[in-house]
């Protein structure tokens, strides 16, 4: 009896030990995991571990369309280019009387050995939205200066890219005449390209939607301002349109084509004031850029070239064999 009592005492010290051990080792596995997940007393099924193909992430909980969303900071490409065109100035001019747009231009990039075409303005605009001046030596008005081929802002059009003028003064779409509001159309060149006319009167507006489409987020691919003849220089001091430029800037800051990085704003003259080797300055304006100054020589058609490198369409005629503006300024491109 005493015996049998004894081999009882000694199963159940055992079974005491062998329960002791378990509660102590979910203890240290509660222990490892309360981390991760908590521990808790209730009664559970133990899972079997997922695959590594259905296995979540941890270090990967964004959704999709907040991964969209956020691509476009990190990437930075240049998608879109908006050109502002002043009038009548050189290098040496724009830099001392334009203390605004120096400013971007040390803080930023400009470019000090880039050059217009010819003389006079319309000739330079024509260039710059057509690769070449179509033979064009006056500032006279589409009606005598007609072209049939093809521009930068209808080429965008027709590849299923965006592209917008906004003219200062102008009292309607693709005017051909001057009028409004110190509107000068020999500075509007898409008005001349006579086989983009409809393209021309849905897409060249006057200059208050260009406050909209910063605003919204909805710049084009390929677009241009057109100061009226103040606004440019032309007519007034440069600080007038130094003023004018900054207002501008002041609120592409602001705007959401700016904050993502795929804008770049380029700022030039149409040609010098005959005193400097038609050399003006053109100012790069995008985060990638800082304090970059380029010695590379440049043209207007190096900035017709970066309208098609940024829109992807082919190169028109002297855009092609340019030194290309965004090999200069290292433009970061999709």
């Amino acid at each position: 009896m005493t015996e049998r009592m004894d081999v009882d005492a000694w199963m159940s010290l055992q079974r005491c030990y062998m329960t002791t051990r378990i509660v102590r080792a979910a203890a240290v596995v509660c222990v490892l995991t309360l981390g991760a997940s908590g521990c808790s007393t209730a009664n559970r099924t133990p899972s079997v571990p997922a695959s590594s193909s259905t296995q979540p992430n941890p270090a990967s909980t964004t959704t999709p369309t907040a991964t969209a969303a956020l691509a476009p900071n990190r990437s930075g490409a240049v998608m879109k280019v908006l050109v502002f065109v002043v009038e009548n100035h050189s290098l040496s001019q724009m830099r001392s009387d334009m203390p605004y747009t120096f400013g971007l231009a040390q803080r930023f990039g400009y470019a000090n050995h880039y050059t217009a075409i010819g003389h006079p303005s319309l000739p330079n605009y024509i260039a710059l939205a057509g690769g070449q001046t179509y033979g064009i030596t006056n500032d006279d008005q589409p009606s005598a200066n007609p072209i049939h081929g093809t521009s930068v802002f209808g080429q965008a059009v027709m590849a299923g890219k965006t592209a917008e003028v906004y003219a200062d003064g102008m009292p309607q779409n693709c005017a051909t005449s001057d009028g409004g509001s110190d509107y000068a159309v020999k500075h509007n060149p898409w008005a001349y390209f006579i086989n983009e006319r409809g393209t021309c009167q849905k897409y060249d507006v006057p200059v208050d939607r260009l406050a909209v489409a910063i605003t919204n987020g909805t710049l084009p691919n390929v677009g241009m301002a057109i100061p009226n003849l103040c606004n440019d220089a032309h007519d007034c001091p440069l600080g007038t349109a130094d003023t004018w430029f900054k207002g501008w800037m002041t609120k592409i800051f602001e705007g959401p084509d700016w904050k993502s990085g795929h804008l770049a704003v380029v700022l030039t003259a149409d040609e010098d004031n005959g005193a400097e080797g038609n050399t003006v300055l053109t100012v790069l304006i995008h985060p990638s850029q800082k304090a970059h100054v380029v010695t590379t020589a440049l043209t207007h058609y190096s900035l017709t070239r970066l309208y098609e490198e940024v829109a992807g369409t082919p190169y028109l005629f002297g855009a092609k064999p340019a030194p290309s503006m965004a090999t200069a300024f290292g433009l970061p491109l999709k």
